[in-house]
């Protein structure tokens, strides 16, 4: 397998430019990237076709869908016929397990790489992200394109936009109060957020729908998100009591977002990040953006695929279990081309996270040196911390 450093992968986005600075040094300035030919994508992508690896996989996705449907409808039958409460506890982790299946089953229907039929991979979205997870099928598909559109490119990528998180120095600056502080203290704060993440992608989504009238399924995604409710709530305070259904509510919505979580951060966070309107090929754009999570089957389970980060960007309509074949043309591809292409493991992966958010965030905690004129002159103050 070729691997590349780090280093490698921002000198060559910093090739041509005056700026040398990597993505986990400590001011992390958005680094400027030349312009490329793109007729290497063009033979990359006739390569993949020539081995069939965009072709639909109507048996794969079978076994999927009945696998990941019927691990929740085992969940809902277990809370209906198992009266032990610390059974029910073990149960919502197979509910969130369940639920950030269904959510990346879901995002394959929205990149086309289950179905022919653009309608039939809609209504497949709708189900799993509106009726059973809670999650606007249109709000992901908005959010999303414009992300593998621009990856890693500021005040383009959707998924730049994290108010208590900070990925250059002027998303630091721009910081004000609670959320300088958090900013500040990031590399903590960023793992215990993941627990949040299924709540805000469920509150997001009730705020587009109520925005985005015009939106092509609204009336269908809003009742389908109003009967996820009233099913979910339903069936939890049919089954549990008041408090009960807060601890299991508690654990389910918390590693659903924990789950979805780890498999989201390790794809971008970290790695290279783009001026706004930077020059760069198709090619370059998506593999030096991009971070691979090697490992075995498992962990295509844990990630719903997205462990091919590289591949899924370039191809993003190819079926999930083609991607580790296509992983093996596309990194010896690169290695033809000399483009960095990087992978690690999951544990590096977060290392590299975190080392990025507490670099990024450095200037938050130097000391500064300030004058302050007295009646006795001038008092020189130290420890200032911003």
């Amino acid at each position: 397998m070729h691997k590349q450093s780090l280093d490698l992968v921002s000198a060559q986005l910093n090739e041509g430019s005056s700026s040398s600075q990597l993505a986990i040094e400590s001011t992390l300035p958005p680094v400027s990237a030349p312009v490329k030919q793109i007729n290497d994508y063009v033979e990359l992508k006739k390569r993949i076709k020539q081995e069939g690896l965009l072709n639909k996989q109507p048996v794969y996705y079978t076994y999927k869908l009945i696998s990941i449907i019927g691990m929740l409808a085992l969940s809902v039958t277990l809370l209906l016929v198992v009266h032990n409460f610390w059974f029910q506890l073990a149960n919502a982790v197979l509910m969130a397990v369940a639920s950030a299946q269904l959510g990346f089953l879901g995002h394959d229907g929205g990149h086309r790489q289950i179905f022919h039929s653009t309608r039939k991979n809609e209504i497949l979205t709708l189900i799993t992200g509106n009726l059973f997870i809670g999650m606007s099928n249109g709000w992901w598909l908005d959010k999303h394109n414009a992300h593998h559109a621009h990856p890693n490119e500021m005040d383009m990528d959707p998924d730049l936009d994290i108010g208590v998180l900070a990925f250059s120095d002027e998303d630091v600056r721009s910081k004000k109060g609670f959320q300088r502080w958090l900013v500040k203290h990031q590399k903590y704060f960023f793992l215990p957020l993941l627990a949040l993440l299924g709540l805000d992608l469920q509150q997001r989504s009730i705020r587009y729908l109520l925005t985005h009238r015009k939106e092509k399924y609204h009336l269908l995604e809003t009742v389908l998100l109003i009967a996820h409710y009233i099913l979910y709530f339903g069936l939890l305070f049919y089954c549990l009591n008041p408090w009960q259904v807060l601890i299991f509510l508690v654990i389910h919505q918390t590693l659903f977002g924990v789950f979805l979580g780890s498999a989201f951060a390790p794809n971008h966070k970290g790695m290279p990040v783009l001026e706004k309107g930077s020059q760069i090929d198709f090619l370059r754009r998506q593999v030096l953006t991009s971070r691979n999570v090697h490992g075995g089957f498992l962990n295509d389970f844990w990630y719903g695929g997205l462990n091919y980060q590289v591949e899924h960007h370039l191809f993003p309509n190819m079926p999930r279990n083609n991607l580790r074949q296509a992983q093996k043309i596309v990194s010896a591809y690169c290695q033809e081309r000399s483009i960095a292409y990087y992978e690690t493991g999951a544990i590096q992966s977060f290392r590299e996270i975190l080392q990025f958010l507490h670099a990024v965030s450095a200037p938050l905690r130097e000391k500064k040196v300030r004058t302050k004129r007295t009646g006795f002159g001038i008092r020189i103050l130290l420890g200032k911390i911003l």
